[in-house]
């Protein structure tokens, strides 16, 4: 390395040695090998430049005498050129190497769930006291009827497509078995059952363990049909096309060698060893009518008992794309924005394409409720939902349910370090070393899971009794309830919201 070519510390490990016994907890649980001891001096010690800032070391610290801190070194100031900047072209032009990144996008972009506030009723249209007043919680995921059709005895046909059947209109988003860990998956699976709603298995087939859960269970077909066999496709009660991800629109995956273990090898069905790599689009499809030949053909092998989804990217001409997807037989449309998680993603790819998904889901809504098609599919729709209000202002805005990624991992303890894809998770979430996996526990973890459930669906009530609605039903699509702060007309406008004070 050239002397311009090294990059300060981002962080700094402060340690009070005053505090500190020198127990090494630090040196034994950080996986990235920063904390030592150094016999000499009798001292803990630390090498800054390995810390991701993942705090692992202290939360576990028993004395609290560590803190990690953002580094006081800095470029000379230039409001163009970016400490950030600077040390990404360093990295690049010392090792020619595409710049790598996991999780969501952290710049700082309009947020516009922060911009929408929710109505609420007063006098002529009284708000309801959940907890003494019904609240229907449920949803319903599929093809609705819109005629009424009977019988040859006059009785009503109550035949219906297949459906996804929610307690709450949330469900854990596709997150891979490789990409993240065995215990992982197991604690999504295990809460997504006893809540009963649907986790998914993103694009890395299901462990034969996890066939159990299959009621509760949405298997992914990506373009790499990683694990996809006719065993797979019944196990689940849905089956998702993915054509793209927020993170990551028009890009295929990867996952390193490193993390093909012989149980993934076993449930992705490839080589051991070797990289898992998707391309970026499907080879078998080029066109809404090859769309629609995959999704029936998923629907002949499973018989026509599972609905089938289609993940597709937000980006600038979604509401087009979701007509054609609404059209190709599709049961379900899940969006996904750009500010969604991933486990490795080309930085610039996921720093600078997608829209927002606030924007997307509002634009897809109006589009196929002007073509008259908006029952023939429900929306599903992922990429930061944050808060129990973001799922309020998502399901008003033309959701029927939200996918929860980034928000499940952290509520297994996720410290959004955003190194997933060095494979060395030290809170046992994105990683498949034994020794960092065991650290998190599924007896645990589907409690965590399961209590954030809970108290975002009681928020939700709340804030639906405000509103003076007592069904997802009736909020679903219910722009007149959400109002615009800090909005110019043209996002308003595609927002279909009114801005605040009108």
């Amino acid at each position: 390395m050239l002397p311009q070519d090294y990059i300060y510390p981002e962080f700094t490990v402060l340690r009070n040695q005053d505090k500190c016994i020198t127990c090494r907890v630090c040196e034994r649980q950080c996986a990235n090998q920063v904390h030592s001891f150094d016999a000499e001096k009798g001292i803990m010690v630390a090498d800054d430049s390995k810390c991701v800032c993942c705090h692992r070391c202290v939360s576990l610290c028993p004395v609290h005498a560590l803190q990690i801190v953002e580094s006081p070194h800095t470029f000379r100031p230039n409001a163009n050129w970016s400490d950030q900047t600077i040390s990404e072209i360093y990295k690049q032009a010392s090792t020619s190497a595409a710049l790598l990144s996991s999780m969501g996008n952290p710049n700082d972009l309009p947020v516009y769930w922060d911009k929408i506030l929710i109505n609420a009723s007063q006098v002529t249209n009284p708000s309801i006291d959940p907890l003494r007043e019904p609240m229907e919680t449920k949803t319903s995921l599929g093809k609705r009827t819109d005629t009424v059709n009977r019988n040859a005895d006059g009785s009503i046909d109550t035949t219906m497509a297949p459906h996804i059947e929610l307690s709450t209109p949330i469900m854990f988003s596709a997150m891979s078995y490789g990409a993240i860990s065995y215990n992982a998956h197991e604690s999504l699976a295990r809460a997504a059952t006893n809540l009963g709603i649907c986790y998914n298995t993103g694009e890395g087939g299901l462990h034969k363990d996890f066939y159990k859960y299959g009621p509760n269970t949405i298997v992914q077909v990506a373009s790499g049909r990683f694990g996809v066999h006719k065993e797979f496709l019944e196990a689940g009660c849905a089956i998702e096309i993915k054509m793209g991800q927020g993170a990551k629109p028009g890009i295929g995956g990867h996952l390193p060698g490193a993390k093909i273990t012989a149980d993934v090898s076993a449930t992705r069905m490839i080589p051991q060893g070797t990289d898992a790599i998707s391309p970026a689009p499907h080879h078998d499809i080029y066109s809404i009518e090859d769309l629609r030949q995959l999704v029936y053909s998923l629907k002949e092998a499973t018989a026509y008992t599972k609905p089938v989804i289609v993940k597709i990217a937000a980006v600038h001409n979604v509401a087009a794309i979701a007509s054609g997807v609404a059209r190709s037989g599709a049961d379900i449309i899940a969006i996904d924005g750009f500010r969604g998680g991933t486990g490795a993603a080309p930085t610039r790819i996921r720093d600078n394409v997608g829209i927002p998904i606030e924007l997307a889901l509002a634009a897809v809504d109006q589009r196929l409720r002007e073509e008259g098609i908006r029952n023939q599919v429900s929306i599903v729709c992922g990429g930061s939902i944050r808060s129990s209000a973001d799922m309020v202002k998502a399901i008003c805005l033309g959701a029927d349910a939200v996918y929860l990624g980034t928000a499940a991992l952290l509520a297994l303890g996720c410290h959004l370090c955003r190194t997933c894809q060095s494979g060395k998770c030290n809170w046992g979430i994105a990683t498949q070393r034994p020794d960092l996996v065991k650290r998190l526990n599924p007896e645990i973890g589907h409690q965590r899971l399961e209590n954030l459930v809970i108290a975002w669906t009681r928020e939700m009530k709340e804030m639906m009794g405000g509103m003076g609605i007592n069904s997802i039903e009736a909020m679903r699509g219910n722009r007149l309830m959400l109002r615009g702060v800090g909005l110019n007309d043209r996002e308003l406008s595609i927002l279909g919201i009114k801005h605040a004070g009108e």
